[in-house]
């Protein structure tokens, strides 16, 4: 019944696509600021009608970063002293640092069991309020590289702290509010009890930790956040109850990504281009979601034939499709949430999700992340289709020239340079190669996998590599950090040029942006791309271990 679930989704998105998208629109269009919000400037020492050029930007968003990853990691390592610790110890260094990276950059990749190391206060005031700020933190970008298209011979993008704000206040906040009350009714846990024993049906004991779980779920799926409660993630029943609740956390984790597209659509005035991308997104990530099935229900391996099914690893609660299509669902976008251990799934299963990430989670990608990459793949393809025909190339009747496509390019090059640069490095160092738990095909991809995930804000394990290590939370945490930033100043350092430009009339050779010839030569350009700059890699490991 894996398609029924599938296709449940894709009604429920086309429902909401349009007045969340207008929602979104106005959040970002108005001039008029609520009372909270003016407080909140005052607070910040912020002028809200005063807007910014490009670098002043990027400026607002780096410092708010940098602020950012100090309070969580001061919270983190005085953790002993303050309320609700839970009796747990401060967390080590090079963890803390690791963990406030990975949270304020959106990855939230975890070197720890969160409900054995993190107090209620941390995870609530340090994790939680980063599952929001880093959230909105990549709308803003979105929203700011869409007014560079959108504006005409103007020098300035927006205002920075404006967008984060109305981001986090009117749109994440509400939307987390009636979720958590949606997990709670599911059986999602949302108190502040602490670790209490209980015996195990061999006889042993176990402790379990209670604690505001729903709360913090609900915006780690929302804002394509990922990082868990509890060690097993999405996988705990005190996060993931049902099979029900498993289908509306990826309902939200495709939530806002999609529905930016209908936004992006509004604010350059014409909603046809906001379907073109969509239909962009919609095809990857169909052929992923599908194939990712068609390989773990395939079981093309000695025990899964045997058995009859690829269940190790997986929930019996949510079986082969519903797991595999949460899989697919969190890596296509940068959640990283897992309900099943990828390390288990077949070799080309667990190279789809390897894949997903190494497209640029652009199909629909993350929360804002998603939207301005495939943007940029746009950029680029209207680059190439230019050189076809000879003539300067424009999209939204912007002129893609020199500067624009040397930006384009630099962002689609940091983070296979991370990935392989990394993955390098690791299996040519004693450290890297020691904390490996298996050899050969699939313990290269294990550590591809990480560096994968790390590289672009992802979050997610494959699993069978030891990395609460100084080395790799160390390595781990760089990539996390150029994978964010280094990105997001070339889209903005795009988003400035563009605006500053003067619209260019269209012609007879202008090439149609809204069309499903321009869809095709998108999806074709990705493809293509992912295909020449990663393939060896994948060779080295899920193809190689595939075809043993």
């Amino acid at each position: 019944m894996g398609w029924i679930f599938i296709l449940s989704l894709i009604v429920a998105l086309g429902l909401v696509y349009r007045p969340l998208g207008d929602h979104m629109y106005r959040c970002y269009s108005g001039a008029k600021h609520t009372a909270v919000e003016r407080g909140v400037y005052r607070l910040l020492g912020v002028r809200p009608d005063t807007e910014q050029r490009w670098g002043g930007y990027a400026r607002a968003l780096l410092a708010f970063s940098v602020v950012s990853v100090l309070f969580v990691y001061g919270m983190q390592r005085l953790q002993d002293k303050l309320l609700l610790s839970l009796g747990f110890d401060a967390v080590p260094d090079h963890i803390a640092w690791n963990t406030a990276i990975s949270f304020v950059t959106n990855t939230n990749w975890q070197a720890y069991s969160g409900e054995s190391t993190m107090g209620h206060l941390t995870q609530m005031a340090a994790l939680a309020v980063q599952n929001f700020v880093s959230a909105s933190a990549g709308m803003a970008v979105a929203i700011a590289l869409v007014r560079g298209f959108a504006r005409r011979g103007s020098d300035t993008i927006g205002n920075f702290w404006v967008d984060l704000v109305r981001g986090t206040l009117r749109i994440l906040l509400p939307i987390a509010f009636v979720g958590a009350l949606v997990l709670v009714a599911g059986g999602v846990v949302q108190n502040f009890t602490g670790p209490h024993s209980v015996e195990t049906l061999v006889g042993g004991t176990q402790n379990l930790t209670g604690g505001p779980v729903a709360g913090q779920e609900v915006i780690k799926e929302l804002g394509t956040n990922g990082g868990g409660f509890y060690n097993t993630n999405s996988a705990h029943p005190f996060e993931n109850a049902t099979a029900w609740t498993n289908w509306f956390e990826i309902f939200l984790i495709l939530l806002i990504p999609i529905c930016l597209t209908r936004t992006f659509g509004r604010m350059v005035g014409q909603v046809r281009q906001g379907h073109a991308i969509l239909a962009v997104m919609s095809t990857l990530a169909i052929a992923s979601v599908v194939l990712t099935n068609v390989f773990e229900l395939a079981g093309d391996a000695t025990v899964p034939q045997a058995v009859g099914a690829a269940m190790e690893g997986k929930d019996v609660r949510f079986g082969v499709a519903n797991s595999a299509t949460f899989a697919a669902a969190t890596t296509l976008t940068s959640t990283g949430a897992v309900n099943s251990f990828h390390d288990s799934y077949t070799p080309f299963g667990g190279m789809m999700t390897l894949v997903n990430m190494m497209l640029g989670e652009v199909a629909p990608g993350g929360v804002g992340a998603g939207l301005y990459g495939m943007l940029i793949l746009a950029v680029i393809t209207v680059f190439v289709a230019g050189l076809m025909v000879g003539r300067t190339p424009e999209y939204l009747g912007k002129k893609i020239g020199a500067r624009e496509i040397k930006l384009a390019s630099l962002y689609f090059l940091v983070t296979p340079l991370l990935v392989l640069t990394g993955t390098a490095v690791a299996m040519g160092n004693a450290e890297g190669v020691k904390a490996m738990l298996n050899d050969g095909p699939h313990g290269f991809s294990e550590i591809l996998y990480a560096f994968t995930s790390a590289s672009n804000n992802n979050g997610s394990a494959f699993g069978g590599v030891t990395v609460n290590t100084p080395w790799y939370d160390v390595a781990l945490g760089l990539c996390m950090v150029l994978g964010r930033f280094l990105p997001i100043i070339f889209v903005l350092a795009l988003a400035g040029s563009l605006a500053a430009q003067k619209p260019v009339p269209e012609s007879a050779g202008t090439l149609p942006t809204h069309r499903p010839q321009f869809v095709g030569l998108v999806v074709g350009v990705t493809v293509v791309l992912v295909a020449l700059t990663f393939l060896p890699a994948l060779a080295l490991g899920p193809i190689a271990e595939g075809l043993l």
